[in-house]
């Protein structure tokens, strides 16, 4: 019989793999240690408990014997958070400056803390670093490699600063970073539908409510809805990002310090707009993150809407689309299948975008002022939001760019659904026939179009007057997809001169012209 500790000393229990190995593409951390995925670093740490005996903590002072193998696994971070390596010594050479000018440490010594930061940097982008998971995080790895390397002025860095608002420097930095190429790709995108909309012009589609046939409208009316969403997705990330830009370096744990420090020369430093006024608040919110989680939803939502769009149009019962062979997939069994899988991931990964939030949004609920470890859990969720919606762009642009519209085919759709019905109740209303009684006689005439299996241009002048004898010769210049895009004047409308208006601006926008 097997005794239950022998079952357990048969397994390895170690956290879920990270859903993010890398970082965003300007700020990607190279070499093929950065690629170790969390199970990887744990079986490290396995290694290292094995070969070596456990260094002391850096916070180890007051305690008498170190933390269980369980612990030590549980509680790391360095497995995710080490993509927050280039922030961290970003910070550092700021703080270290600032330290040297206020008198609390010598020129000398911030000047050896710059050399091996700059060396510890050289280190991990050639893939040299030794990430260690028994120093927990990305902060205390890189502190404790610079102390082996330049012994005591390395132990003076940590002067008048916590892991606290450390860790949230990185995060703000890397935030920060993580927006701006989520903005060039969301302009890539932007591009995209707007160079597949010049390609289309005068092609006139079925708009649709319910999922049921509506009004005629330019198909470059269309795409050009999905830029004027991400534009407003782009502004959202604007606003979150000079909301975000304000430092909490020097804000120490909670409280701040009684040390001379001058939290504005790290702030402006660092790029930041200025230090963030209340300590406790500084170090203990993440409102930058979930504003930024909730931005990068939204923008997901539009994206899902814009792929089941296309799934839908690049089915055989729409047939509008065909996407290339380049950006399709097939079946494993039926060998005539030629599947829009990109699309249908952006939809689907929407939900992981969205899960990220939610997620973040219950770590926050409850938690007390100020710092609580459960932040720690902050950062998984907003790599994998940054990551799967940089995806999600680069791929949608890519599709857009790879697919046909098939003219003949939509073209073949119009006549369905009698599209220029309201069109006729504006021609009535322009008669002089008050509004709801024009819905009515227009109704009625679809109703006579229906029982005939006809469209409303079919009829003859007497079947129309026989409805109502408003009816005059001229109706029949409201009649017909065509007639009915011309008809279309207001403001932001589908007519044609208002689209080449609209088309117009955004190739100024965007710099296409």
């Amino acid at each position: 019989m097997v005794s239950i500790g022998t079952l357990c000393s048969s397994f390895i229990l170690t956290p879920p793999s990270s859903s993010l190995t890398r970082a965003f593409p300007l700020g990607r951390i190279t070499g093929p240690r950065m690629e170790a995925s969390r199970a990887q670093v744990q079986v490290q740490v396995q290694a290292q408990a094995q070969a070596q005996p456990k260094e002391a903590k850096l916070w180890g002072g007051r305690f008498e014997e170190g933390v269980t193998d369980a612990v030590e696994r549980f509680t790391e971070s360095i497995s995710f958070d080490k993509q927050l390596y280039k922030q961290d010594i970003m910070g550092s050479r700021a703080h270290a400056s600032m330290l040297a000018r206020q008198g609390l440490i010598s020129v000398s010594d911030r000047d050896a803390i710059e050399k091996g930061l700059e060396e510890i940097e050289r280190r991990i982008e050639k893939g040299e670093f030794n990430w260690r998971a028994d120093r927990e995080d990305v902060h205390m790895n890189i502190e404790a490699a610079l102390t082996d390397m330049i012994g005591e002025p390395a132990k003076k860095l940590h002067t008048a600063r916590s892991r606290n608002d450390q860790v949230l420097t990185d995060f703000r930095l890397w935030c920060r970073d993580a927006i701006d190429n989520i903005l060039l790709s969301m302009k890539h995108l932007q591009v995209s539908l707007l160079t597949l909309a010049l390609n289309y012009q005068g092609l006139i589609v079925p708009g649709y409510t319910h999922l049921q046939r509506a009004q005629p409208v330019l198909l470059q009316h269309l795409l050009l809805a999905y830029v004027e969403q991400i534009e407003r997705d782009a502004g959202r990330l604007v606003d979150c990002r000079a909301r975000m830009n304000y430092c909490p370096l020097g804000a120490c744990a909670l409280a701040g310090t009684g040390l001379p420090i001058d939290r504005f020369m790290t702030s402006e430093a660092l790029g930041f707009t200025a230090p963030l006024r209340n300590s406790i608040d500084a170090v203990s919110d993440r409102d930058f993150v979930l504003e930024f989680l909730s931005a990068n939803a939204i923008t997901a939502v539009h994206l899902s809407r814009l792929g089941e769009e296309w799934v839908l149009w690049a089915s055989e019962e729409f047939g509008f689309i065909t996407p290339s062979d380049s950006v399709s997939t097939g079946s494993s069994i039926m060998p005539q299948k030629k599947n829009p899988d990109p699309m249908e991931l952006v939809r689907g990964k929407s939900a992981r975008v969205i899960g990220d939030l939610v997620t973040l949004l219950t770590l926050c609920k409850g938690l007390p002022h100020a710092y609580n470890r459960d932040l720690q859990e902050d950062k998984e969720p907003v790599f994998d939001s940054v990551k799967t919606i940089l995806g999600m762009l680069e791929v949608s642009a890519e599709f857009a760019l790879k697919i046909t519209f098939n003219r003949e085919r939509i073209q073949k759709a119009l006549p369905a659904g009698h599209l220029d019905a309201t069109t006729l109740a504006d021609y009535l209303v322009n008669k002089g026939v008050p509004f709801r009684t024009s819905h009515d006689i227009a109704g009625k005439s679809v109703a006579l179009c229906t029982s005939k299996n006809c469209q409303l241009l079919d009829l003859s002048l007497d079947e129309l007057r026989s409805i109502n004898p408003v009816f005059e010769e001229d109706v029949y210049e409201y009649l017909g997809v065509e007639n009915a895009i011309q008809k279309f004047v207001s403001y932001g409308s589908t007519g044609s001169a208002c689209v080449a208006s609209q088309i117009d601006y955004w190739m100024k926008k965007l710099e296409m012209k």
